[in-house]
């Protein structure tokens, strides 16, 4: 797994903290590998959820850190959204 992968679950795991999360999410990183998000947290896997978010390393470090606002960056094209748009906007508000 790469540093990446296990950095972006440590960072989604804190912000999800208390979340009321109740949906499932994958976050594919290209070239990285993908951290899958439900009501129990972030872990490393490729499971099917409602709605996948794939975005390169940059784009996805940047928007964990608060730097790229998602909706910004779905709107460049920078990240793309796969699936149910209501859980993409539920995680986005729990982690903001």
């Amino acid at each position: 797994m790469s540093d990446i992968v296990n950095g972006a679950i440590e960072k989604l795991n804190e912000k999800m903290a208390g979340s009321e999360f109740a949906g499932t999410a994958k976050f594919d990183i290209l070239g990285e590998g993908a951290v899958f998000v439900d009501a129990e947290g972030a872990r490393a896997s490729d499971e099917e959820a409602e709605v996948t978010m794939s975005a390169d390393a940059e784009t996805f470090v940047s928007i964990l850190a608060g730097e790229t606002d998602p909706t910004s960056a779905f709107m460049t094209g920078k990240l793309t959204v796969d699936g149910d748009m209501g859980v993409a906007m539920q995680i986005a508000q729990a982690l903001s």
